[in-house]
């Protein structure tokens, strides 16, 4: 009786122990650093290069890399002055940048000035580019943050020093900041192919994330 308890319990051990074997890698940067990639730029991102030297944005071109994990970042700039000024701006493709850059200028600021009777002096970011899978996800897919192709945003800080930040103001008590909360989600839904805010999960209670990977999704 002891010998068949004894092996059921080392069956189902051995059991569990086949489960976390089927568990997804964790997603990380490899230790030994990351890789440069050559080749010719793609004539798509030359035209994103030429988009936002138009349209007067200061930016330094990276040099395309991977990361280990699938992270792989190619086309990318850092931001250096949008005419606004954003905090914790790591890589980010260049099609996200020329989106970002415009969704601040033309929806943000405006909304600022004109609901909340103040200017916009800087955005606060969570960052754009971290080699992770997604947060709150469970099928271990990398997030497009991995990718350079997703930013966090948190807040906003206006002229009158107010700070509009999504945690407290999504929800808030004064209307006006609901209607700037409603209005600015509303045009990153037409501009990006991903926005997630707090309505979509607790992951997002204190930002909005904008993606220009899969799409469209708008929660």
């Amino acid at each position: 009786m002891r010998i068949g308890v004894l092996f059921l319990a080392l069956f189902l051990t051995s059991c569990i122990g086949g489960d976390s074997d089927d568990r997804p890698a964790p997603i990380r940067e490899r230790r030994s650093g990351p890789i440069t990639l050559t080749g010719p730029t793609p004539r798509e991102t030359q035209q994103c290069f030429a988009d936002l030297s138009r349209e007067q944005v200061r930016y330094s071109p990276l040099p395309d890399r991977d990361f280990g994990s699938g992270c792989i970042v190619t086309g990318a700039v850092q931001l250096l002055d949008i005419g606004v000024p954003v905090t914790n701006l790591k890589s980010m493709r260049c099609p996200l940048a020329r989106t970002f850059t415009a969704w601040v200028r033309f929806a943000v600021a405006p909304a600022a000035k004109q609901i909340l009777g103040s200017e916009l002096v800087r955005v606060e970011s969570f960052g754009t580019y971290s080699c992770r899978a997604i947060i709150g996800g469970s099928s271990g897919r990398i997030s497009e943050h991995g990718l350079g192709n997703a930013v966090d945003v948190g807040g906003f800080i206006l002229a009158d020093g107010r700070k509009i930040r999504v945690e407290t103001g999504w929800k808030s008590d004064d209307p006006a900041v609901r209607q700037f909360f409603a209005t600015i989600h509303n045009s990153a839904c037409k501009r990006f192919k991903t926005v997630l805010g707090p309505d979509y999960n607790a992951a997002h209670y204190n930002h909005l994330h904008l993606d220009m990977g899969r799409g469209p999704f708008c929660a």
